[in-house]
């Protein structure tokens, strides 16, 4: 694009020295810059200027992801670099809304980032009945399309749906660090917040043909830091509230190879479940690896009904 200004005017042609001429452009000069002065003052058309005050031009900002988002950034943009962190992501309660003063806590599953810390992520924790790695990089989508990302692209269409019920809401990662958190760090995070609820989302790497959704409850333990017998019961009324809605508002069917056609699962070999000491479940949102449940999970649209109906069951949980 071409510019003009104070160092690229082009050379002018000679002026003319006639009189009248000036005279003439003399006269329409205050007619100008009343003009000008009234324009300013009432704002120009479609501007934000009001009385007394010059428009002014609005910034866009960075929303969060529409219902056709992907998640991919275009070729050659730059990626911003993790901070990290071992606070959680968290936001401002809306003013009102059924679940005004309720807590919930949405747990990404993995991390983008864990692919580059193996080392990190491979050390052992103790999750009360054993130990059990850190984290882990997750699944992937035969085109690629990680778990990691599908993961953080739900909790963060979930957590503007509970915003907008009037819920605090605190994610475990944001994208903000750059692996983890090790899975006791994920209930530790959950717990000290106090959470009225807590949900981790995933997406599961079982075989072609394997379908459908499943959400994981909590088993009774009791050994070394674990003890959920406190939390069974609620965790069960939470994960059934969100298998029913999820299928109500997605259409999607419940896992075909898990839980007996019930879509609900209990185990006791999660880390994140076994020390938790709030009401919390897992949801495997669909088989990443089925090129049936590939298309729905790698869609914008889809995604966002996937959040609606996590959201939803929890709205109900909490309000009882």
């Amino acid at each position: 694009m071409s510019y003009l200004g104070p160092d690229f005017d082009p050379p002018q042609p000679p002026r003319s020295r006639r009189r009248p001429l000036l005279v003439g452009l003399a006269a329409l000069v205050p007619g100008a810059l009343l003009g000008w002065l009234v324009y300013e003052a009432v704002g120009a058309p479609g501007g934000t200027g009001g009385p007394g005050r010059a428009a002014t031009v609005a910034t866009p900002t960075t929303g969060s992801p529409s219902a056709r988002d992907d998640g991919k950034q275009p070729a050659g943009s730059p990626k911003p670099a993790p901070r990290p962190s071992s606070a959680p992501s968290s936001s401002a309660p809306a003013a009102t809304g059924p679940l005004k003063g309720k807590v919930v806590v949405i747990d990404p599953g993995h991390n983008p980032g864990n692919f580059q810390h193996t080392a990190a992520i491979n050390r052992q924790v103790d999750i009360g009945t054993n130990s059990k790695e850190c984290d882990t990089t997750g699944t992937s989508t035969n085109s690629g399309y990680t778990e990691a990302r599908f993961t953080l692209d739900v909790a963060r269409r979930l957590r503007t749906l509970l915003q907008q019920q009037g819920a605090t809401v605190r994610l475990t990662q944001d994208g903000d660090r750059p692996y983890g958190p090790c899975v006791d760090e994920r209930a530790r995070i959950g717990n000290t917040a106090g959470a009225d609820a807590v949900v981790s989302i995933h997406a599961d790497g079982s075989a072609q043909g394997n379908r459908g959704f499943h959400v994981i409850l909590p088993a009774a333990v009791h050994a070394g830091a674990a003890d959920t017998r406190a939390i069974v019961g609620p965790s069960r009324d939470l994960g059934e509230r969100i298998a029913g809605n999820f299928v109500r508002v997605t259409g999607s069917a419940p896992s075909n190879y898990l839980g007996d056609g019930t879509g609900i699962v209990t185990r006791k070999d999660l880390g994140g479940l076994n020390l938790s000491t709030v009401p919390k479940v897992f949801i495997e949102c669909g088989n990443m690896r089925d090129s049936k449940d590939e298309a729905l999970l790698t869609s914008g649209a889809w995604r966002q009904k996937a959040a609606q109906g996590i959201s939803e069951g929890i709205v109900s949980f909490l309000r009882g």
